[in-house]
């Protein structure tokens, strides 16, 4: 599995003063959610796609300081995409991120795209339980060669204070 792609690196280090001491943590979480993707959904024509929703699907947390970061991600996605000129990846890549903590299966446009980036979050966020049907083995190595450096504590902490900030809507990212 490669562990290098040209657009994460680019954007992230665009995203590195905004992210800072966060920033080797969700690196290796966007780069383990990227390889889970590719390893549900091995067409090259996605990879891209794949690259940029990784990138900016929590980036939110840190570009609007927020738990509540789906809107603000998606608001990043979007000027990228439009700055970069790809207008007509803006609905997809916008799919992506608002569905990626769905707890349910996804089922609409841009079905397989969407649904396999879902499914690829979950793989890192509950740390490789699920897998719907992806190589365990595969995810295992991709775990060791990008580890969590306290990924998963971080969301916690964020989490943990924003339920005593907003008792009736403690998980505002999560939806049906």
């Amino acid at each position: 599995m490669e562990f290098s792609n040209n657009t994460i690196e680019a954007l992230m280090e665009q995203y590195k003063p905004v992210i800072g001491a966060d920033y080797d943590k969700y690196k290796n979480h966007v780069y383990r959610v990227f390889c889970n993707c590719v390893l549900i959904d091995s067409e090259k024509e996605h990879e891209e796609k794949y690259a940029l929703a990784a990138v900016f699907h929590d980036i939110g947390i840190w570009t609007d300081h927020t738990i509540d970061y789906l809107n603000p991600s998606i608001d990043q996605a979007y000027n990228y995409l439009t700055e970069t000129g790809r207008q007509d990846w803006i609905v997809e890549i916008v799919l992506m991120i608002n569905w990626h903590h769905k707890t349910s299966k996804y089922q609409g446009v841009y079905n397989t795209t969407v649904e396999t980036f879902r499914k690829a979050d979950w793989i890192d966020v509950s740390l490789g339980f699920f897998t719907y049907g992806a190589d365990k083995v595969k995810i295992k190595e991709n775990r060791k060669k990008l580890p969590n450096l306290g990924f998963h504590l971080f969301l916690l902490k964020k989490i943990s204070r924003n339920i005593f900030r907003h008792p009736l809507n403690p998980l505002p990212m999560f939806k049906i």
